[in-house]
C-alpha cells in the first residue's frame, strides 16, 4: 500500500511558457516542484505558434509595448529576465534561430524545440510532471495548498496559477486561472480576445469581396497605430497591421486605415500634374492591389480624368485614403484570438515575485495575468520573464 505522496515545495498549474520557464527555474535552485496539465502534451501554443517555428521573443521587447491596467506592472519582470537571457539559453541548447521583421526571433527548425528545451531544463531540475489529468479542487489551509487531481491530493507551501485564458480552446485553453484567483479573493481584470481579426458588416459588404487581399497599411486607433500588413477576409479584416490593433480597439469605435502610408500628402494633385491623362483609379492600380484599387476607387467615385477633377476633390480623395474609416461589428473571438487581454488584476500582485499580495505562497504568471503584449514574440517574453520571477521567488519549505 503507497503512503501519501511526497511533499512539494511548489505546485505549478500550467504546463506551457510560463508555467514550464517557472518550474523548471525552480527546480534548477533545488525546489521540489510538481507541474500539473490536464492537457496531454506540455506546450500546446509554442508548438503552434509562428507557424510552427515559434516566435520565441523579440529583441524590441519594452514595457510600452504591453497592455495592462497598470502599465508599469511587466517593469520588473521584463528588466530582469531579457531577451537575450532567452536567446542565450536558446543558443546553450544547440537552437538555430534567425530575425524576420521587426524583431521577431524564430527558430530555423520547429517550435517543438523549444518545448524539448524547457522539458530538458525541468528533468534537469527533478521536476514531477503530471499530464493529462484536470485539477477537480484547490484548498489552503494551515500554510499548505492543496490540490486534487486524478484522485489524489498534492500539497505545497506554494502554488502558481500559469494555465493561461481562453483564447484557443481548441487546444485546451480555459478560465480556470481566473476561477482560482476569484476562490483567494483576488480581482480579474474583464477578459476579450486579443491579436484578433475584426469582423465588419454590412457598410462595408464590398471590403469583404477582397478576401485573400493583403496590402501594407497604417491603421488607427485613437493615438495607437500600427504599420504593417492588413489582409482582408471573407468575414473582415486580419493581417498584423488588425491583429495590432484589436487588442486596443473598443466596441462601437472606428478604426481608420491609410492605405497608403508612403504617399506624398499631395500626392493625386502632383499625379495630375505630371499624368493628366490618368485617373484616380489608374493611380491607385499602380500602387494598391489591382482589386483593392478598384474598390477604393468605385467608393470615391472619381471617374474623370485627373485633368478633369478638381484639385479640391483630389485632395478630399487623398483624405479619406490617408484615413479610411471602418466601424468593425466585432471581433472572431477567443477561437481565433492569438491571446487573452485582461486576467488577474495587477494589483493584486507583486511586480517583482509575481505572488498575491494577500495570499501569501500564491503566483500568477504568463498569460493569466492582465498583461498583454504585442504581437511578434513579445507574450513569450512575458511568460519567459513572469515565469523566471516567480521561479526565483518561490521558497524551499525546509520540510
Amino acid at each position: 500500500m503507497s503512503g501519501p505522496p511526497p511533499p512539494f515545495d511548489a505546485i505549478v498549474l500550467g504546463a506551457g511558457a510560463a508555467g514550464m520557464m517557472c518550474a523548471a527555474t525552480a527546480g534548477a535552485r533545488g525546489l521540489r516542484v510538481l507541474l500539473v496539465d490536464h492537457g496531454d502534451e506540455p506546450g500546446r501554443k509554442i508548438v503552434i505558434s509562428g507557424g510552427g517555428r515559434c516566435n520565441f521573443t523579440n529583441i524590441h521587447t519594452a514595457p510600452d509595448r504591453y497592455l495592462s491596467a497598470n502599465p508599469h506592472f511587466a517593469k520588473s519582470a521584463l528588466g530582469r529576465y531579457t531577451p537575450q537571457d532567452f536567446i542565450a539559453l536558446v543558443e546553450r541548447h544547440g537552437i538555430a534561430w534567425h530575425e524576420k521583421t521587426l524583431g521577431q526571433l524564430f527558430c530555423d527548425g520547429s517550435a517543438r524545440q523549444i518545448v524539448a528545451l524547457l522539458m530538458e531544463k525541468c528533468r534537469a531540475g527533478g521536476v514531477t510532471l503530471l499530464l493529462g489529468h484536470a485539477v477537480s479542487a484547490i484548498d489552503h489551509a494551515d500554510g499548505l495548498f492543496r490540490v486534487s487531481v486524478n484522485g489524489q491530493d498534492y500539497s505545497a507551501p506554494a502554488l502558481v496559477l500559469a494555465t493561461g485564458g481562453p483564447a484557443i480552446p481548441k487546444i485546451g485553453a480555459t478560465g480556470f486561472a481566473y476561477e482560482v484567483a476569484r476562490q483567494f479573493g483576488l480581482s480579474v481584470v474583464q477578459p476579450r480576445p486579443a491579436l484578433v481579426p475584426l469582423t465588419l458588416g454590412a457598410d462595408d459588404a464590398l471590403f469583404q469581396s477582397l478576401a485573400g487581399v493583403a496590402a501594407p497599411v497604417e491603421v488607427h486607433w485613437q493615438k495607437t497605430r500600427f504599420r504593417e500588413a492588413a489582409l482582408f477576409t471573407h468575414r473582415g479584416l486580419s493581417g498584423p497591421a488588425m491583429l495590432q490593433i484589436s487588442s486596443y480597439w473598443q466596441h462601437r469605435t472606428a478604426i481608420a486605415v491609410d492605405f497608403l502610408p508612403d504617399a506624398d500628402t499631395d500626392w493625386l494633385v502632383q499625379a495630375k500634374q505630371a499624368r493628366p491623362r490618368a485617373t484616380v483609379r489608374s493611380a491607385l492600380n499602380a500602387a494598391l492591389p489591382a482589386r483593392l484599387a478598384d474598390v477604393l476607387a468605385d467608393r470615391l467615385a472619381l471617374n474623370a480624368e485627373l485633368a478633369n477633377t478638381p484639385d479640391k476633390a483630389l485632395r478630399m480623395a487623398q483624405a479619406k485614403l490617408a484615413g479610411w474609416p471602418f466601424s468593425p461589428t466585432g471581433t472572431e473571438g477567443f477561437a481565433k484570438a492569438e491571446v487573452t487581454a485582461g486576467g488577474i488584476a495587477t494589483r493584486d500582485l507583486s511586480s517583482r515575485t509575481m505572488m498575491a499580495t494577500r495570499v501569501p505562497g500564491l503566483y500568477a504568471i504568463g498569460e493569466a495575468v492582465d498583461v498583454t503584449g504585442w504581437l511578434g514574440g513579445y507574450n513569450f517574453q512575458w511568460a519567459w520573464a513572469s515565469g523566471w520571477a516567480a521561479g526565483q521567488a518561490l521558497e524551499a519549505s525546509g520540510r
